[in-house]
């Protein structure tokens, strides 16, 4: 592990800007600018080509910027097509993070350029950069934002005592109490335990679930950089969840608990978990994730001790005259959320895979 250098945004060079689609053979070249670059995130990884391809079928758009023979800037896109919300260029569908990484004000206007050129071509409704800090100079007046998400994000202390004292007392005690009922962990190598547990949960709260498969392909995709963690009580499976790492920085990214998870804090334990193992391993950052603004979710990791770090995702209309209530608290959904609870789940598992794909 290391971290990305922390150097002033670079003077501008008199070199001319190349903008270029990213090929096959150069995902090791994109990634090593990722893998340095102080703006980059695990979602700016080139391995996000691969699942919106194969996983999602949905055409991907990686743009890079190349001056002086280096790659100097970059910006995953991908063409989400949706019956139910229209068509949108979006960095990056199905990723918290996105938007430009890299480069000086001419790369990142170039880049920009480029994306309004691509979506005006594509005929999309909006262009969307799921930034997780956007650089001022970057927004002009035609950009729109509306607070909708906040992230998560919090150093680890270098000693596993510190961590967990370092979580409030009341969520604490929750986590203690599941220690002395003897809840265990353990990386899992394939998707056999947590695929079912996140099935059931997602189902819990009305919410189409990703296939099998694409879980399959992120620990394919990613295996140097993805792990499974599941909880224990005894025998029985009660939490799952789907880690990523990037560089100094864990990510638990899909996590589920089974019906039981509440009542013995398989839940609460599985974040533990996944912190103090990080922390053994020598990560120094835990990102919690996004979470909608007046949720269970967001009051969940604020009571772990988090701070809430609103998200300034910017959308650019290109064909569309408003953008898209795509949130479930829109009062629009209410009752496809409740009938979707209200589905046998093996149903719900057949179906779901093909209405999440156009969500993003």
């Amino acid at each position: 592990m290391h971290e990305a250098s922390l150097a002033p945004d670079p003077a501008p060079s008199s070199a001319a800007i190349a903008v270029r689609s990213l090929q096959g053979h150069e995902h090791a070249r994109w990634d090593a600018f990722v893998d340095t670059c102080p703006e980059a995130t695990f979602f700016h990884r080139a391995g996000w080509q691969t699942i919106m391809e194969q996983g999602f079928k949905h055409d991907s758009h990686f743009l890079y910027a190349e001056q002086d023979g280096r790659i100097a800037g970059v910006l995953p896109l991908a063409h989400l097509r949706s019956r139910l919300f229209g068509s949108a260029l979006v960095s990056l569908p199905f990723c918290v993070y996105g938007g430009v990484a890299g480069g000086n004000s001419s790369v990142r206007q170039a880049l920009d350029s480029a994306a309004l050129a691509l979506a005006r071509r594509l005929g999309v409704g909006h262009l969307e950069y799921r930034w997780r800090e956007v650089p001022e100079e970057t927004l002009d007046a035609s950009w729109l934002q509306k607070p909708l998400y906040a992230t998560f994000r919090r150093p680890l202390l270098p000693d596993a005592e510190q961590n967990l004292l370092a979580i409030p007392r009341k969520q604490r005690a929750v986590v203690r109490k599941a220690m002395a009922a003897g809840l265990h962990s353990a990386i899992d190598y394939d998707i056999s335990r947590f695929y079912p547990i996140y099935a059931a949960s997602v189902h819990r709260l009305g919410t189409p679930v990703f296939a099998r498969r694409h879980f399959a392909l992120l620990r394919t995709v990613f295996a140097d950089a993805c792990d499974i963690l599941t909880v224990y009580h005894g025998q029985q499976a009660q939490a799952s969840v789907l880690l990523f790492y990037f560089r100094d920085e864990v990510l638990p990214y899909y996590g589920g608990g089974s019906v039981l998870a509440r009542s013995t804090g398989a839940n609460d334990f599985m974040y533990w978990e996944a912190m103090r193992r990080a922390c053994a391993r020598g990560y120094r950052l835990f990102d919690f994730g996004r979470s909608k603004l007046g949720t269970g979710a967001y009051d969940f990791k604020k009571n772990w001790g988090f701070a809430p770090q609103p998200l300034p995702y910017a959308y650019k209309l290109v064909r569309a005259k408003a953008l898209p209530e795509v949130n479930p608290l829109n009062p629009k959904y209410a009752l496809f959320i409740r009938a979707w609870r209200r589905l046998p789940l093996p149903l719900a598992n057949l179906l779901g895979p093909h209405i999440v794909r156009q969500l993003g």
